[in-house]
Formats: C-alpha cells, sequence, structure tokens
C-alpha cells in the first residue's frame, strides 16, 4: 500500500503542475483560433513555429538534458561545486557556439527548408516567401531555450524546481500578451507573435539567471574546448539524439503530408492535437514521471515481484483514466471544439474539420497513456535501445500509413494513422517486456480492466443520449444543416454539465462493479502516516 501511495503521490504532484501549464497554453490556443483562424496565415505560423521547436528536443530539453544532469551531478558530488560549475561553463561556452554557427547556417537555408517540409505551400501564391519571412524570425529561440536548458540542469541538481518548472508559464503568458499587444496596436498578429516568442526566450534565460546568481552561482563564457568531460557528455547525447530525432522525423512527416492535403489542414491537426494532449500530459507524463524512479529503486534493491506490481498498477490507473477521457472526448468531438475554439476568425467549417481529427487522435489516446506506462520498465533496467527499435519500426509504419490514409480521408487520415502507430507501438512494448517476464499482469488487473471497460461504456451511452437530448431540444453547440453560434457561457456550462453527466455515471458504474475500491481509494488520498 505504501509502494502504491508514494506513486499516487507523485502522479497527482506532477499531474497538477502540468494541468495548470497546459490549462495556460489552451488559453493561448483559443486565442490564435480566433485571431488567426485555421487557413494559410495559421499554417505559415505553426510551422515557423515547429522550426525551434524540432531542434530544441535535440540541443535543450530531449537528448541534452538526459546527458548532461546525471554528468553534472557526478561531477558535482565527487570533485565538488566549483568543479561542476566550471564543468557548466565549458558546456555553455562550447553550446553558444555551435548554436550560432548553427542557426546562422538554418537562416540562411530557410527557404529551402520551408519548401522541403512544407511543398504544399507551393500552390499557395507567396506561401513559401510568407513562412520563411516568420521562420526566421522564430528560429532564434533555439539558442535561448537550449541555454534555458542548461541553466535548469544546474537549478534541478541544487535542489531548485520550481524555477525551471515554472519557464513554460512564461512562455504562453508572454504569446498571449504579445498577441493582445498586436490586436491593441494594429500590428499583423503573426509577426508580432513570432517577435514575441524570441522575446520569450530572452525572458526564461533571465529568469532562471537571477536564481542561479541568488544560489552565487555565475557561469561565465570561458574559451570553447573539446575537454574529457566534453567528450564525454557528446557520447551519452549522440544516442539519445538518434531517439529524439525519430519523433521529430515523424513530426515533420506529418505536417508536410498535411501540406499536401489541404491549406488549414496543418492548423486543424495542431488544434486538434491540442485538445488530445491535455489528457495525455496530465495522466501519460504524470505515470512516465513518477514511475520511472519507483521502477528503478525497486529493481535496483532485488525486489522484482514489487516492481512487477507497481508497473502493474501503473498500467491499471492509465487506462482507467484514459478508456473513458477516450470515449468521452469521442463523443463530445463537435461540441468540445465548438465550444473552445469556434469565434472570430475560426469558422464553422474549421470546426468540423478539427472535431473529426480530434475523433481520429482520440481513438489512440489509451495507446499515448499504455506507452507512457511501459516505458518505465525498460528504462528502469537500463534497456534503451528497445523502445527506440520499436519506435523506429512504428514510425515507419506511421509514414505508410499517412501516405495510405491520405487519400481517402484527408488530413483526418494523418490523425488515424499517428493513433494506429501508437497503438502498434504500446502493443509491441508491452508483449516484449511479457516475454522477458519483466511484466506479468496480475489477478486484480484482470478483475478491474473488463469493469473499467464497462463502465466507460455505460458513461458513453448515457453522455451519448444526453448530447443527443440537448442537440433535439435546445439545438445546442451546432447544427450541421444550419450552422449557429449561441452564447458562450450558455454554451460552456451546457459542455461542463455533459462533462459532469459523465463522470458522475462513470464513477457510479466503476464502484458499483467494483472497478474502483472506495476503501482503497481513501487509504491512497490520506496523509501517510
Amino acid at each position: 500500500m505504501k509502494r502504491t501511495y508514494l506513486f499516487m503521490r507523485a502522479f497527482t504532484t506532477v499531474s497538477s503542475l502540468t494541468m495548470v501549464s497546459r490549462l495556460i497554453g489552451l488559453l493561448r490556443d483559443i486565442l490564435f483560433a480566433a485571431y488567426l483562424g485555421a487557413g494559410i496565415v495559421a499554417d505559415a505560423f505553426l510551422i515557423a513555429f515547429l522550426f525551434p521547436n524540432i531542434f530544441r528536443r535535440l540541443f535543450a530539453e530531449g537528448a541534452f538534458t538526459a546527458g548532461f544532469v546525471p554528468l553534472f551531478n557526478s561531477v558535482l558530488k565527487k570533485s565538488g561545486e566549483e568543479e561542476a560549475i566550471r564543468f557548466v561553463e565549458e558546456v555553455f561556452s562550447l553550446l553558444v557556439c555551435i548554436l550560432l554557427v548553427f542557426i546562422s547556417i538554418i537562416i540562411i537555408a530557410m527557404p529551402l527548408l520551408i519548401i522541403i517540409i512544407a511543398p504544399g505551400f507551393l500552390s499557395i501564391p507567396n506561401q513559401i516567401e510568407y513562412t520563411t519571412e516568420l521562420a526566421r524570425i522564430t528560429f532564434p529561440y533555439l539558442f535561448f531555450i537550449s541555454l534555458v536548458s542548461l541553466q535548469s540542469g544546474v537549478l534541478n541538481a541544487f535542489g531548485k524546481f520550481a524555477a525551471a518548472a515554472s519557464t513554460p508559464i512564461i512562455l504562453n503568458v508572454t504569446l498571449i500578451l504579445s498577441l493582445v499587444f498586436a490586436i491593441m496596436n494594429n500590428f499583423n498578429i503573426a509577426i508580432t507573435l513570432c517577435w514575441g516568442l524570441l522575446i520569450t526566450g530572452l525572458f526564461q534565460f533571465l529568469w532562471l539567471y537571477k536564481f542561479l546568481r541568488n544560489l552565487g552561482i555565475s557561469i561565465k563564457f570561458i574559451r570553447p574546448r573539446f575537454t574529457q568531460r566534453i567528450q564525454v557528455l557528446l557520447k551519452k547525447i549522440l544516442p539519445l539524439a538518434f531517439g529524439a530525432g525519430l519523433y521529430q522525423i515523424n513530426l515533420i512527416v506529418d505536417k508536410l503530408i498535411a501540406t499536401l492535403v489541404s491549406a488549414g489542414a496543418v492548423s486543424w491537426l495542431y488544434f486538434a492535437d491540442r485538445v488530445n494532449q491535455l489528457p495525455i500530459g496530465v495522466v501519460g507524463v504524470g505515470i512516465g514521471v513518477a514511475l520511472l524512479p519507483l521502477l528503478s529503486q525497486k529493481i535496483q534493491s532485488g525486489e522484482a515481484e514489487q516492481a512487477l506490481e507497481s508497473q502493474n498498477r501503473a498500467i491499471e490507473l492509465g487506462l482507467m483514466l484514459s478508456i473513458p477521457a477516450s470515449i468521452g472526448i469521442f463523443i463530445l468531438s463537435f461540441p468540445i471544439i465548438s465550444t473552445i475554439f469556434e469565434r472570430g476568425l475560426f469558422s464553422s467549417l474549421d470546426r468540423d474539420a478539427v472535431a473529426t481529427a480530434l475523433i481520429a487522435f482520440s481513438s489512440g489516446l489509451p495507446a499515448y497513456i499504455l506507452i507512457k506506462a511501459i516505458v518505465p520498465g525498460f528504462f528502469s533496467r537500463h534497456d534503451t535501445s528497445t523502445p527506440f527499435k520499436v519506435a523506429a519500426l512504428c514510425m515507419v509504419v506511421n509514414i505508410l500509413l499517412n501516405i495510405i490514409l491520405m487519400y481517402p480521408f484527408g488530413h483526418v487520415g494523418i490523425a488515424l494513422a499517428t493513433s494506429l502507430s501508437s497503438w502498434l507501438n504500446a502493443i509491441l512494448l508491452a508483449f516484449i517486456l511479457n516475454k522477458r517476464k519483466q511484466l506479468i499482469l496480475d489477478d486484480r488487473f484482470y478483475y478491474r480492466v473488463p469493469r473499467i471497460i464497462f463502465s466507460s461504456a455505460v458513461m458513453g451511452g448515457v453522455v451519448f443520449l444526453s448530447l443527443k437530448y440537448f442537440l433535439s431540444e435546445f439545438g445546442i453547440f451546432y447544427d450541421i444543416n444550419n450552422p449557429m453560434l449561441i452564447d458562450e457561457f450558455r454554451r460552456t456550462l451546457l459542455l461542463i454539465l455533459l462533462i459532469l453527466i459523465g463522470l458522475i455515471s462513470y464513477a457510479s458504474s466503476l464502484i458499483l462493479t467494483g472497478g474502483l475500491n472506495m476503501n482503497e481509494f481513501k487509504n491512497l488520498t490520506a496523509r501517510n502516516k
């Protein structure tokens, strides 16, 4: 029970913080939809926004962080703080030089890169030129966010987590203020947002610089050298960069194919994915972050059975939260998109296009969560190659499915390909762990999961009938034959009511069927004595 409590406590903490960040990000996207719409301007901005984020996972929060943080902690413990800061200065100086050269090359080559990533823009007059202009403004953000990642690693090593965790909030707030500034001064919104992103990077860097100074840490620029520690760092980063690169290739291919489908497809998929990412971010990230250290501790202590139990409970929790979320989003996709985005330049056509893409994305939601719950089973045993190989295979499958499904289903086919390849990823990972006897589902799992599925189906039926009643009696949210927009307060209130109906029906069915033990739930949420 204590093991489960510790996992639940860590999961709740991480999920709560993630939820705050996601909600502010959702507000940002609501404003984007209202003032940029989902047409060619939004497509250009989102491709420009994509560029620094592609390389951020390589230079910053992905491969770099995973390689740098353990090495920094090792130097700090073995050689002391002064030598550890010296190592940071070595990394900082080399990183600055590499980034300046790399960013300069990419900015010069930007028109060619835009054509490669968004070939569909060639059929739209001036779209390549406009996207290039925006991307040249946004790409230097990579310089700041990479240095911010380095600062975050240092702060986290000293136990100062809040400062680094708040940087995404700075991003969303600055972009919202940039949008408001553009509207008030009648400036070009897309260009202003791009400059806002660049300014955000500077704010984030200065924010963490202040906290480092408070700790008495000053990172100076020194002559860049490939020291032995730098060489060790590069050896750690390169394999991780290949793994991070797979995801980025997948992302680029999705965007490439989307530009070939139709104008607006990039935006439709973006907004649908942002809604779908809410439960993935909150549940999936929470499970992944909470489970990995717990599994590592149990495995290193030789407590194999306890590790298996912890993983079973994580998978069970993931399914308990993701299956009803998937069904709920599937049924309420049109009301959700209508309520969140349908205003300003975001039309009823955009609503329908985003809602259908959301339906396709939601079908893979449990798979996304399962991957987050299963992968720590490999990482905790120091096996990073197997998830990489499975991800590589699924990337190829995703690309093939994109090509096959884009013709009959358009942009929805791209979303469906993502869901199907995610299911393949989750199934293969689970199968491999099971063959190794490192994932053995217990009796409690087999008892509860069928009840979770049944209760989710009950909830789906209740929500569907409630939605059908509201539509027939009040004509709320949308009318496919005669698009209409009711007042936002009433629309939001009714969506909340439908969600509450779903939550109550699901929880009631889960408790009545024994899928959720209330005494156990109370013990988990009570203070651990």
